[in-house]
């Protein structure tokens, strides 16, 4: 890069050159490898938690480093959590600390505001992102190797880093392909669009780069903008790409939602739900029988359930087939599709589970005054799209 762009030694700093060199202070240098076996045991897990990564080979090759991988996810604050933001991202965390990866949080405060959230009141905002921590904290995510940044803060402490790499990045890219990334904020290319939606997609790609990152671990919404830095690095001889690492969508409760809203209380598990509030809303639900495909609650109890308890013990009355334990999730899909496990006796169960989960969420809410009184405020927040 020249002229006014963002120097090449600089972009290298960011993308992970400065960590190689952080890293041969401690006596871990790049050439330093983790024996073969380890990183297979390690690969696996992690590829686990995906339904798609880019690239299996670099994040293999990644593995051999001797250092903590550094993965992130951003959460706008944008209303009270759902079970997919909460309790399978609690699995996803653990399974990732737990083989060599520190984790971020960045709580994009600024994001939401320019995403209008809150009727982009930042004060509120941050209300909620403190929310946000709360829940993460009380929800049986391992703390040890995670990280909380506020997206306001980091970049208020380097702004010339920062935004220095959001200029770069919009200068590589047309207005169409920046576009193209709008579903990550909920929007689509064709409704009415604001400059600082144009904005989003190039501050977030640069979060990449400014954060070291790895592997982005988001859902699968957020790929566009995840492929966007992979092609940035293409445009700038980057070599260290960010791996992909993304989880399925958790589907909201109605019939067609591919993702739980929060503007639609009857779509979402939030994780402050009353064990009442849970039974009621999954009773509901959408759960065709004998089809498994687009079907909300098979798909909790699938990803959230299962992985949880690494079984799923069904509780039913004798008439109806009496109790058994599946101990793989294709026994119990062989159950359902065949029709020997009611809709009905699915739904009662995988309450019962998420009951059981989100407990030790309800009690810190209910214990600590100052958790309470926060949650008391949030819930009188009007969620805005």
């Amino acid at each position: 890069m020249e002229g006014d762009s963002v120097k090449r030694e600089e972009l290298e700093g960011a993308t992970g050159e400065a960590a190689a060199q952080e890293g041969a202070a401690k006596g871990t240098t790049p050439h330093e490898t983790a024996p073969q076996e380890d990183v297979s045991g390690r690969l696996a897990e992690i590829l686990s938690v995906a339904s798609e990564c880019i690239q299996p080979e670099e994040l293999k090759a990644r593995l051999l480093l001797k250092r903590r991988l550094i993965c992130y996810d951003g959460f706008e604050p944008s209303g009270r959590m759902h079970i997919a933001q909460g309790l399978l991202k609690c699995q996803i965390v653990n399974k990732l600390t737990s083989n060599g990866c520190t984790f971020i949080f960045w709580i994009a405060d600024w994001f939401a505001q320019l995403n209008n959230k809150m009727s982009g009141d930042l004060k509120k905002i941050k209300k909620v992102g403190k929310y946000f921590i709360e829940v993460w904290k009380s929800c049986g995510m391992n703390m040890e190797n995670v990280q909380f940044l506020w997206a306001s803060d980091e970049i208020n402490k380097k702004p010339n880093d920062y935004w220095s790499l959001v200029i770069d990045i919009s200068k590589s890219f047309n207005i169409n392909r920046i576009k193209r990334c709008l579903k990550i904020m909920g929007r689509s290319e064709g409704e009415e669009n604001y400059c600082s939606q144009i904005m989003y997609p190039c501050m977030q790609c640069a979060d990449i780069f400014f954060l070291n990152v790895d592997i982005c671990q988001l859902g699968i919404d957020q790929r566009k903008v995840n492929m966007l830095a992979r092609e940035y690095c293409d445009i700038k001889k980057i070599k260290k790409k960010p791996i992909i690492l993304s989880h399925e969508m958790l589907p909201g409760l109605l019939e067609g939602q591919e993702k739980m809203s929060k503007s639609d209380e009857n779509s979402a598990i939030f994780m402050d739900d009353s064990e009442a509030d849970v039974n009621r809303k999954i009773k509901k639900g959408y759960c065709p029988p004998m089809v498994i495909e687009n079907n909300p609650i098979f798909a909790y109890a699938r990803s959230i359930v299962f992985p949880h308890y690494k079984e799923f013990a069904l509780q039913r009355k004798e008439k109806n087939g009496g109790n058994k334990t599946y101990t793989t999730i294709a026994e119990l899909e062989a159950d359902y599709l065949s029709g020997a496990l009611h809709p009905l006796d699915l739904k009662d169960n995988v309450a019962i589970y998420l009951n059981k989960m989100l407990q030790p969420v309800r009690d810190h809410f209910q214990n600590d005054a100052e958790a309470k009184s926060l949650l008391n405020e949030i819930r009188k927040y009007k969620v805005t799209k």
